[in-house]
């Protein structure tokens, strides 16, 4: 079973949402299940700081050995940050998925932006 940490909330599509920052802003990034299945990671499209994002849009491409996939917010909000080291080391996204292999933050449009998503038991649930 691939390692679920407990502080993080989850998305059927695989991605995981941090607790909100000092500046409320949360960060994002996909799950080690993920990464496992996507295999080694070349390429990330990200969105771009100060864009708005909506729940469950794709708002960016994960390019691997063997596929495309899209990137989708997990919640609605305008993007404060991409993680710029995924440039030249995107399979830092295999390596530390839920580390340095983060993809993007923004800061949530609802302060209950939690609702609707997994906590850690319920993502292991889905996974079976």
């Amino acid at each position: 079973m691939s390692d679920i940490p407990a502080d993080l909330a989850y998305t059927a599509e695989h991605e995981w949402i941090a607790a909100p920052d000092a500046d409320g802003a949360v960060r994002i990034g996909i799950t080690d299940h993920a990464q496992s299945e996507l295999g080694d990671v070349v390429f990330v499209q990200l969105p771009e700081v100060g864009e708005s994002v909506e729940a469950g849009a794709a708002v960016g491409e994960i390019e691997s050995t063997k596929s495309v996939s899209d990137i989708y917010a997990p919640v609605s909000g305008v993007v404060t940050a991409v993680n710029e080291t995924l440039e030249d080391e995107p399979a830092t996204v295999n390596s530390a998925p839920y580390g340095e292999g983060w993809l993007f933050a923004l800061r949530p449009a609802d302060a209950d932006h939690r609702t609707g998503l997994l906590d850690a038991e319920a993502y292991a649930a889905e996974l079976g």
